[in-house]
């Protein structure tokens, strides 16, 4: 008899995605493996960090995403799937300057590898700068309402 994980759910992300890129869109697809793959990445074996996606033929492909299998490529080139009203809202909203796809987060939904996609623009060091003033800032505040309302 199988046993069911308890609850434990897998998910990778990308985290240098949100910090590089401001993200404006984002949504889910699914993705072709086969069998080595889907066990590679229920056991967690998963490197996202220098991951794109690219629209080729009315298609949208991942690449540079990394599963640790022990036969075969590890970095292939990996088809997703969307429907093709999806394609066409990224083709439309990629073809403005500066927008590009990025993986943001990899996970397991009812058996199947899904992948979220974000669209973003990549950022210039001085609005990652400002952003991470702001978090900072957030950050300070929260602290100091806890400390406030202990006393």
């Amino acid at each position: 008899m199988l046993k069911k994980e308890s609850g434990k759910k897998k998910e990778f992300f990308n985290k240098k995605a949100r910090h590089e890129y401001s993200i404006t869109d984002s949504l889910e697809a699914g993705i072709v493996l086969n069998g080595l793959e889907i066990k590679a990445i229920r056991n967690g074996r998963v490197d996202m960090t220098s991951s794109y996606a690219k629209i080729l033929n009315d298609e949208v492909f991942w690449l540079g995403g990394s599963i640790n299998v022990e036969t075969g490529d590890r970095q292939r080139t990996r088809k997703l799937l969307l429907k093709k009203e999806q394609i066409k809202k990224l083709i439309g909203k990629t073809a403005e300057k500066g927008m590009t796809l990025i993986p943001l987060k990899l996970y397991i939904s009812k058996g199947k590898a899904k992948l979220e996609l974000g669209v973003g623009r990549g950022m210039k060091m001085y609005e990652k700068r400002a952003v991470m003033k702001e978090r900072d800032i957030e950050k300070n505040i929260s602290i100091e309402l806890k400390n406030r309302s202990k006393t």
